[in-house]
């Protein structure tokens, strides 16, 4: 058995399309979802970067207070950080990885060296 519609037919089986707001300024009839969006959010790196300003133990108290890192393990980064430049604290979604860059931007001078003027840098970069 073969289903034929006509187009009249077929118009009728339509579910009608949503309604925009009139010109005039009318109420929508049928509000517009928003669609959810699957996936995941893209990760950064918040990177902590290197400078002369700032002691082993100002960066391993910083590492501790602001990300929970054990003595052990801030040490470590402190070493990588004074070796290579910069190293990686945190990777996170982007809104995290800009509050912990704040926070560590916010942490202030180190009081063992007297020229120093402020926190330490970080940056954020795409992790990929």
């Amino acid at each position: 058995m073969s289903l034929v519609l006509t187009k009249e037919r077929r118009h009728r089986l339509r579910p009608p399309a949503p309604t925009r707001r009139a010109a005039a300024g009318g109420a929508t009839a049928r509000p517009e979802v928003a669609r959810p969006q699957t996936g995941r959010a893209p990760l950064w790196h918040v990177i902590l970067l290197d400078d002369d300003d700032h002691t082993y133990e100002y960066v391993i108290e910083m590492l501790g207070r602001l990300f929970g890192y054990d003595p052990q393990r801030a040490y470590e980064m402190a070493r990588e950080v004074d070796t290579t430049g910069r190293v990686i604290v945190e990777t996170t979604i982007f809104e995290r990885a800009e509050f912990k860059q704040q926070q560590i931007h916010a942490y202030g001078p180190d009081p063992r060296i007297a020229r120093c003027r402020g926190s330490m840098t970080a940056i954020l970069e795409p992790a990929e």
